[in-house]
């Protein structure tokens, strides 16, 4: 059996209600678990079974568990805690970790727990709290090796030998004047490579930028993923060196956009297992707003009730044109959506996209209108029927393509998140576009 196989098994054998295992046999398959491994079966758990699970995870595990949990199963857990519990737990955290869980508290409460702490902790932690929690200030590390340019490369591989032990995801050292300005950065292959006589100005690297803390946390993101970058040097706008962010704070954003724009398709934002009537209340907004355009384009057919009542087939035929436009948008949409989170699309290549878009929905719309319209010619042996529905699906497959594109872009630039807000808009427009396009043509062609 692999690993991943173990893994796997493990997990269902905790989750298995039928297996019936005493304490003493789940807390020897926790104790074989990682902190990602525990955090992963705690997320994969009802409420009742997760709070038992937590109960009994190591104390020495628990502050790395409680880091790698998502916003929601946190905050949840952190009701459970004391702040006396809670400090302990998170003292041997990294700095950027503990930040992440005193941001889920009330500020209150956050003031003390910090209370509790030494007030060198104190002063980086209040630091970090300062910069918004999707800032590059709100990733960094301050567990930084830095030397000064004037150094020696033996003196440099002295000084790391005396230490007990690097800092994870340490590839990299970072040079520095006297008042802690940032001016390059001496890679550990470098270092190991060198002659120990020669100083850290004589083989350091100074053409890497270091990233500003007031970047967007996407941006960072994007950074290391097109640089191939393990950790990287933070600055202020003075230059000053006030940390680092590695690969791992990375991939924890990456995580989190994903799940973000996943669940924000469907406008929801909840823990898989959240109990009944928290799942209903982070819903209900966007049914409610779903339920409005529903009655936009309810609305809308009624305007054309009297062409309606003449030509009954129109009824029964515009529920394809409508429905048509809202999957050709919302394929347009997530095609739009992945490329404003990896920030593929700008202003300069916004102009292709969108005759990119308005041609694959005329050529698409061509093709299916063709098709529906020798259906509908077969079905009701109407030939202006036909041409009709295929003349209002091409339209409206157009109007989707051109809606796809600028809804995601205009809700972002209005700070509103596209992935949540932009197929509740998306399904209007081309809901209320398609009932007008097909039973205007039949108001003007039919009656």
């Amino acid at each position: 059996m692999n690993q991943e196989s173990y893994k796997k098994d493990t997990l269902e054998i905790l989750l298995d209600e039928s297996a019936n295992l005493s304490i003493n046999q789940i807390k020897r398959l926790l104790n074989k678990m990682n902190s990602a491994e525990l955090a992963h079966s705690l997320e994969s758990s009802p409420p009742k079974q997760r709070k038992l699970l937590w109960s009994l995870i190591d104390d020495k595990d628990e502050g790395d568990v409680l880091a790698d949990l998502g916003d929601e199963i946190q905050q949840e857990l952190l009701l459970d805690i004391s702040n006396e519990e809670l400090s302990e737990i998170v003292s041997d955290l990294e700095l950027d970790e503990i930040v992440d869980i005193l941001q889920q508290l009330p500020e209150n409460r956050m003031k003390m727990i910090l209370g509790k702490m030494s007030s060198r902790d104190r002063t980086r932690i209040e630091l970090a709290l300062n910069y918004p929690e999707d800032s590059a200030g709100g990733l960094l590390n301050t567990d930084v090796i830095s030397v000064r340019p004037n150094h020696s490369i033996e003196v440099v591989m002295n000084y790391l030998r005396a230490q007990d032990e690097l800092p994870k995801n340490t590839d990299k050292i970072f040079v520095v004047s006297a008042e802690d300005l940032y001016l390059g950065e001496l890679s550990i292959t470098k270092l190991l490579t060198s002659d120990i006589n020669l100083t850290v100005k004589e083989v350091m690297d100074t053409d890497i930028t270091p990233i500003n803390d007031n970047q967007d946390d996407k941006e960072v993101s994007t950074l290391f993923e097109r640089n191939d970058l393990i950790s990287s040097a933070v600055v202020d706008k003075n230059k000053k060196l006030l940390g680092r962010i590695t690969i791992d704070d990375v991939v924890d954003v990456i995580k989190e956009d994903a799940d973000q724009n996943l669940l924000g398709m469907a406008g929801i934002a909840e823990d898989t297992f959240q109990p009944p009537a928290r799942a209903a209340r982070s819903r209900v907004f966007w049914l409610s707003m779903n339920l409005l355009t529903a009655f936009l384009a309810a609305m809308t057919i009624n305007i054309f009730e009297d062409v309606l009542k003449e030509v009954f087939f129109l009824a029964v035929l515009m529920p394809i044109v409508a429905s048509m436009g809202g999957v050709a948008a919302t394929q347009t949409l997530t095609i739009v959506l992945r490329g404003l989170t990896l920030e593929q699309i700008n202003s300069s290549n916004l102009s292709y996209l969108f005759k990119r878009e308005l041609a694959v929905a005329i050529l698409n719309g061509i093709v299916l209108a063709n098709l529906i319209g020798l259906i509908t010619f077969a079905w009701f042996g109407d030939i202006t029927l036909a041409l009709l529905i295929s003349a209002a699906l091409i339209i409206n497959l157009i109007i989707s393509g051109i809606a796809g594109i600028f809804v995601p872009i205009i809700l972002r630039r209005f700070k509103q998140d596209p992935a949540i807000a932009g197929s509740v808009v998306v399904t209007t427009v081309t809901d209320v576009v398609g009932f007008i396009s097909f039973l205007g043509l039949g108001t003007i062609f039919l009656l």
